[in-house]
């Protein structure tokens, strides 16, 4: 059981990797294509005195070289600032130059380059660094106007930024940073404003770059850094800033379009056609398995209780489910996977798990090495992180993975989760044997998780997956988390949160938490929840909850769960065994069913819509497709138009509404 990681993802720096096809777009305020390469309706950057103008769809924005503050105006007069200077002294800046829809200056003293320019619909700006430096910049959410500032931290989040709560330490955000392609599920933020209008901001560089959540008089606002190094690959850093309308989800809006016109969404029916396989994930709830859950008398307990869609997984803890389990779950319509990770080596002779242990020479070998040459610890204190450079070189004459997945696969497991490679925690490896970038071992990830998917024909899933391993995958376990720093230091009090034990049942999944009130409010609030990743990535990855978090977990959320799974179109994520399916198998067995067909109707479309329809925000809609599905969730106290509190509606094709009233645990 010890294989299995519960841990807050390392704050490593990466570079966006852009994955798959194009897909249908939701966008920005205007039309981001109508402005090509030189503006629109003609216009071109316009540069006087320090004030650089570029446009951009929906209006105009504003570059002061002197200090790199930004402004905008959208086209109805509103003007805001975007950004506030950069943080520290820059230096006098060179003379600005100007050519078509770009125009470029340095700050010398700093030995930066910056260029400015109109790129499909948004401001486009490049720094380029000579030298090992770290630039903090932009400063959002300044604006006086700032009324929200969005967070794709997990499934997402809306903040206050003037709210007392947020601003605290119980809140857990002032104070803390998230690394843009680890800490985030997605390398973009966005603001609203008082009356409408926002902004998006997309890290184009996620690599390297950090985004800084500050209090300052009351208010919360966001600061990115970025960390240039010549060894890292990571000099040049570019940010795109694009005006919105102002909505919860509007900057997801425009991570969207970003991705789709630099072919970064591979869409889940794509998937499936060159897979089938994947089609079984439509419908299905997931669920890690233990004890009796694993055998074939568990699969037919499960279809007993009229569950025909499911993923069943099991750990890495020398008891797989066996083949005669396996195959009928297939025959059931299940998909099932092994736990397996690459990312960590241990001495066999004392290796603590099964996936720890590799064989000569691994350990050491494929170790990361430091810039000391040293061995770079792994998770936990436990052995070493292994290079995944080490790896690819290694393979094409040892075929470590290719074995590892053959023995993980021997029972007949038709899908996979691969720990970790879609998470972001990305390596500098300074071994003279296998020398490696963060952004080489983002690309060897990539490229294995594609072999099992490709070459094997598995049904693959990772952890948190970052919206760069979109094209590679078909589901990520965690990435519908919105985990404060709070809940690791949690998980880390065994008395409190359980352990490993027992071992058919260990307390760490199964043991009910009550979360502390700040943690609650924090995760499951659904004032603040907004679906950031369902709007942008809801048809190309099927995500869920992390593993530990299972339904059951947490007891006082499991309705506000459940209510949130339904509006997201998303499945929950369970632990079984005998004792759960005995005392939860009908409540499982009954959201399973109800979510079935509007998952089936709406897993392949985009989220098209969320919206809240009553001042509180307690009562939320989403629709999916051109009106393939409109669900409808309350989440207040008291029946709003017609729907009583705590329950969801849900509608396909416009037909009549189908109701749930999840009861809590």
């Amino acid at each position: 059981m010890k294989a299995r990681k519960i841990r807050k993802t390392r704050k490593t720096r990466k570079r966006i990797v852009a994955l798959g096809a194009a897909l249908t777009v939701i966008g920005v305020v205007g039309t981001a294509a109508a402005f090509g390469t030189g503006g629109r309706d003609g216009r071109q950057v316009q540069v006087r005195g320090n004030r650089v103008t570029v446009p951009v769809a929906g209006g105009r924005v504003v570059v002061d070289t002197g200090s790199l503050a930004v402004r905008g105006r959208a086209d109805d007069g509103r003007a805001w600032q975007l950004s506030a200077p950069a943080a520290g002294a820059l230096g006098p800046a060179a003379q600005v130059s100007v050519h078509g829809d770009r125009a470029t200056w340095g700050y010398p003293a700093r030995g930066l380059t910056v260029t400015a320019a109109a790129r499909e619909g948004r401001l486009a700006v490049t720094v380029r660094s000579t030298r090992k430096s770290t630039l903090t910049w932009p400063v959002t959410a300044t604006d006086p106007d700032t009324s929200e500032v969005q967070v794709p931290r997990g499934e997402g989040l809306s903040v206050p930024v003037a709210d007392r709560w947020w601003n605290s330490a119980g809140a857990g955000l002032a104070g803390s940073e998230a690394g843009l392609s680890d800490g985030l599920t997605m390398p973009f933020w966005g603001t609203s404003l008082r009356g409408g209008h926002g902004a998006s901001y997309i890290a184009e560089s996620d690599i390297a770059t950090t985004l800084k959540f500050v209090s300052a008089g009351g208010r919360l606002h966001a600061e990115a850094e970025h960390a240039f190094s010549p060894s890292e690959g990571t000099l040049d850093y570019t940010l795109a800033f694009a005006l919105t309308d102002g909505s919860p989800v509007a900057a997801a809006r425009d991570y969207r379009a970003w991705l789709q016109a630099h072919g970064g969404i591979t869409t889940l029916r794509q998937k499936i056609a060159r897979n089938p396989e994947a089609g079984r994930l439509v419908g299905a709830f997931h669920a890690y398995t233990w004890g009796q859950a694993r055998t074939a008398q568990g699969v037919r307990r499960l279809r007993e209780l009229g569950i025909d869609r499911m993923w069943l997984g099991y750990d890495a803890d020398g008891s797989p489910m066996d083949r005669s389990a396996v195959r009928l779950a297939e025959r059931s319509g299940y998909l099932v996977g092994p736990y397996d990770s690459w990312a960590n080596a241990q001495d066999p002779a004392s290796a603590d798990s099964p996936v720890s242990k590799w064989p000569a020479p691994v350990w050491q070998d494929a170790c990361v090495r430091g810039a000391d040459g040293r061995v770079v610890t792994g998770f936990g204190g436990r052995g070493c992180y292994v290079s995944s450079e080490a790896l690819r070189r290694a393979e094409p004459s040892r075929h470590y993975l290719a074995d590892r997945t053959r023995d993980m696969t021997a029972n007949g497991a038709n899908s996979y989760f691969l720990d970790v490679d879609a998470a972001g925690e990305l390596f500098t490896d300074h071994s003279p044997a296998h020398p490696m970038t963060p952004a080489r071992d983002r690309e060897n990830r990539l490229r294995r998780l594609a072999r099992l998917s490709g070459e094997r024909g598995l049904v693959v899933g990772s952890e948190s997956a970052g919206s760069w391993a979109n094209g590679v995958l078909a589901f990520s376990h965690g990435s519908g988390s919105p985990v404060p720093d709070q809940l690791w230091a949690l998980e880390r009090d065994r008395a409190a949160w359980g352990g490993y034990a027992p071992a058919g049942a260990p307390g760490i999944f199964f043991k009910p938490v009550r979360l502390p009130a700040d943690v609650a409010k924090a995760m499951y609030d659904p004032r603040y929840r907004v679906p950031l990743y369902q709007t942008v990535l809801h048809d190309s990855v099927i995500s869920t909850e992390r593993w530990e978090l299972s339904w059951s977990k947490l007891p006082d959320q499991s309705r506000t769960r459940a209510l949130l799974a339904m509006l997201y179109n998303v499945p929950l994520n369970l632990v079984l065994d005998k004792a759960e399916l005995d005392g939860h198998g009908s409540r499982i067995a009954q959201l399973q069913k109800y979510f079935e067909p509007l998952h089936k109707a709406a897993a392949t479309r985009p989220m098209t819509g969320f919206r809240w329809l009553t001042p509180d925000r307690l009562v939320q809609r989403t629709t999916f497709g051109d009106g393939v599905l409109t669900v409808t969730a309350n989440f207040s106290d008291r029946t709003h138009d017609g729907l009583p509190a705590g329950c969801v509606d849900a509608a396909v094709d416009g037909g009549r509404a189908q109701r749930l009233c999840p009861a809590g645990l």
